[in-house]
């Protein structure tokens, strides 16, 4: 299990951004101890108590925790494992919400809490990577997960992420790309088909071949930004995406030709070749120069001077 924590200092943010994945249908509302349906009331709630501890600037905490592709938790399992979650990191009289996101291959649920404690006191963040490093390895064992030795996760919220949705209340491009994504590869079709409706979702793919020919990976393009396949999802690398299309020597060779990708290692061999061609070129088909005949080509205008008789 991978957890990845963030603490800021505005509500709002957070639970606005985490209520969008409900609304659209991409999230429920697994558990909370808060009256309030709304994110604005919800916001206002959150920050009554707050106010017992005003000059604490990061009193948000928000943690995401993703099993890994091979692992699932029924909806009761997950709401006992972030509730065993925020006790054991000493979240134990605090105001929380525990959601469950549905908009991403794994199964992850993000939990949103006040580090101010409804007595006043404050949830120490004091070494909580080590902490929670610690307390997931425990709670992996605890609900028959599997166990993971280090935690990488490319497709995982960053903790840079996980802090701008904090601070915007927007979803992370990434997770939006790799959602217009998964929803149009569940149909099957051609890489064709594939790019053209990505077009339409603004997303656009750039395909990088290997100096032979082979097609060795893909990258889409969205709101300006560049991401592997591979970042935005380990199962949208090119490896495991072409076989939710075409075999690769069915369509490397249409693709490289009809869609106009020019591959870099193409257009370096060209040059290569061009060069090398210019390097050989055979002097001894140049016509011969005689130095001698040229001498005093070039002519140097003197001043004339007239002699007195």
């Amino acid at each position: 299990m991978i957890a990845k924590q963030a603490k800021g200092a505005d509500f709002y943010g957070v639970l606005k951004y985490n209520q969008g994945k409900v609304e659209k249908g991409y999230g429920v509302v697994l558990e909370t101890n808060l009256t309030s349906e709304k994110v604005v009331m919800q916001t206002k709630e959150f920050n009554v108590v707050r106010q017992l501890r005003p000059n604490l600037s990061k009193a948000v905490y928000h943690t995401s925790l993703s099993l890994p592709y091979s692992d699932s938790l029924s909806d009761k399992e997950f709401t006992d494992l972030g509730r065993d979650y925020l006790k054991d990191m000493g979240f134990d009289d605090n105001q929380y919400i525990i959601y469950k996101h549905t908009d991403q291959d794994h199964s992850h649920i993000h939990i949103v809490a006040n580090r101010v404690k409804y007595s006043g006191d404050v949830v120490s963040d004091s070494q909580d990577y080590k902490r929670s490093e610690a307390l997931v390895r425990k709670l992996e064992v605890k609900y028959n997960l599997t166990v993971l030795k280090e935690n990488k996760e490319s497709n995982v919220l960053s903790k840079g992420e996980i802090e701008k949705c904090l601070r915007t209340g927007e979803a992370p491009e990434r997770l939006e790309l790799q959602r217009i994504i998964n929803e149009i590869i569940k149909h099957n079709q051609s890489i064709f088909e594939f790019e053209k409706k990505l077009k339409e979702k603004k997303v656009s793919i750039k395909l990088n071949a290997s100096i032979e020919g082979k097609i060795s990976g893909i990258s889409f393009e969205y709101k300006g930004n560049t991401y592997k396949g591979s970042q935005v999802n380990r199962n949208l690398s090119w490896s495991k995406l072409k076989t939710k299309l075409y075999e690769q020597n069915r369509i490397d060779p249409i693709i490289l030709q009809n869609t106009g990708k020019i591959r870099e290692n193409q257009q370096e061999a060209r040059r290569v070749r061009k060069t090398s061609e210019s390097n050989s070129f055979n002097y001894s088909q140049q016509p011969k120069t005689d130095l001698g005949e040229n001498r005093g080509a070039e002519k140097v205008n003197k001043p004339r001077i007239r002699r007195r008789r």
